[in-house]
């Protein structure tokens, strides 16, 4: 193992590591709880560190903090993923409405019984004649026709968003060192072409509500409850691409972990009500995002450390539900572990809004699932992985669900 901790986060983004970052996640926090970087950025891996700065408001998620932008640049409209309070607050409360409590408490509880159909008309469409790729075709087509159902979205036009939606999680990928202009260009260009179709979608619906998220958006009766057009293009892309990106890696990294662990399946099998418990330590264990940027507004001190003002800080949540001093035997999966207060979503006040959906989407797949996985091998171990290094999870995972595995070489609990 390399030695030199100011290469932490080139060989955590270098995609060979992508399969297993446990081991350098581990040398993070063996470097201390601030590791600064060659490339001027810094890294913190220490689950106590990482919550409190997910809470100190001299950290700020907003890109403009880290970046200086020249005469002939015009910053892009931020998502309230990327902004800090008041104005965060106020976009994260008016996205609420429609979506949780208190202005639609029943909102997501009630998609349980159509999240369940979804699951098992996909479950019946899986082919019997080859392996199954999990991705494609179970754990990318369920959390994307939830969110197409929550926003309003044309099931039919779900291909454009594919390609849209790849192309803006490439240009958010962090890669230290790497040419990443072309990517942001086409990242820009998507994300345009995104909300433009957002925004006429939205306007169909005005004075014609159909029982989706953009028709409250635009038909909402008081003005000082209404996103502007701008901020209601920006909000809807976020939800659409956070409303699945993540579950889709949540579901895929669930099914990869069971199938090493075949007693687990049985397990679960045999006590049902341990399923909620298991995808919080999914959650903790092999979590669909493993790194959130801030930057510091004032120069300040952690744990010994000055962080100067600007300075881009990686918060490496994989690491945190890794660290031995807040979890005991961290690197076994434990899907009974108690008290699991694990970074998977976040923390603070930029907690992941759509948890929820999240939790029912990975409870029922999973479940549904579990019979079948008793049989079910792995066709290749490690499976392909997704370029994006923040968010972790393979691009395949192909499943035999009978018969005996083509090629396994599989990575095990250290």
């Amino acid at each position: 193992m390399a030695s030199d901790s100011g290469t932490l986060l080139a060989r955590i983004t270098d995609y060979a590591n992508r399969p297993d970052p446990y081991p350098l996640y581990a040398e993070l926090r063996e470097a201390g709880p601030v590791v600064p970087q060659e490339d001027g950025s810094c890294l913190v891996g220490a689950y106590h560190q990482i919550a409190a700065l997910l809470h100190d408001p001299r950290m700020s998620a907003d890109e403009r903090s880290v970046r200086t932008w020249s005469p002939s640049e015009q910053p892009r409209e931020p998502s309230f993923l990327r902004l800090d309070d008041p104005e965060h607050h106020r976009l994260r409360t008016l996205a609420m409405r429609p979506f949780g409590p208190p202005h639609s408490p029943r909102r997501v509880d009630s998609l349980r019984g159509e999240i369940a159909r979804i699951t098992e008309e996909l479950l019946a469409a899986l082919p019997a004649d080859r392996p199954v790729d999990i991705v494609d075709d179970f754990a990318y087509p369920l959390p994307v026709t939830v969110i197409c159902r929550l926003l309003g979205v044309p099931r039919e036009d779900e291909p454009l968003f594919r390609a849209w939606s790849d192309t803006l999680v490439a240009a958010a990928d962090v890669r230290p060192g790497a040419d990443t202009a072309e990517a942001g260009r086409a990242g820009e260009q998507a994300g345009r072409e995104m909300r433009e179709y957002l925004l006429d979608l939205a306007e169909q619906r005005r004075g014609r509500p159909a029982d989706d998220m953009l028709s409250a958006f635009v038909n909402e009766p008081d003005p000082s409850l209404r996103l502007a057009p701008a901020e209601l293009g920006v909000t809807a892309t976020l939800l659409f691409i956070a409303g699945h990106e993540t579950t889709v890696n949540l579901i895929t990294n669930g099914v990869l972990t069971l199938l090493r662990r075949p007693e687990q399946v049985e397990r679960l099998r045999g006590e049902p009500g341990l399923l909620p418990r298991a995808v919080e330590e999914l959650l903790r264990y092999e979590p669909p995002v493993h790194m959130r940027e801030r930057a510091p507004l004032v120069d300040f001190e952690v744990a010994g450390t000055t962080i100067p003002k600007g300075t881009s800080v990686f918060l490496v949540l994989a690491s945190g539900n890794r660290d031995p001093r807040a979890f005991r035997d961290p690197d076994r999966f434990d899907p009974a572990r108690p008290d699991n207060e694990h970074l998977g979503f976040g923390s603070g006040i930029h907690l992941c809004y759509g948890a929820p959906l999240a939790r029912i989407e990975a409870e029922t797949a999973l479940g549904a699932l579990l019979p079948r996985l008793t049989a079910a091998r792995l066709v290749e171990d490690p499976p392909p992985y997704r370029r994006n290094a923040m968010l972790r999870g393979p691009r395949h995972l192909p499943v035999r669900l009978g018969g005996r595995p083509d090629r396994v070489s599989g990575l095990t609990d250290s």
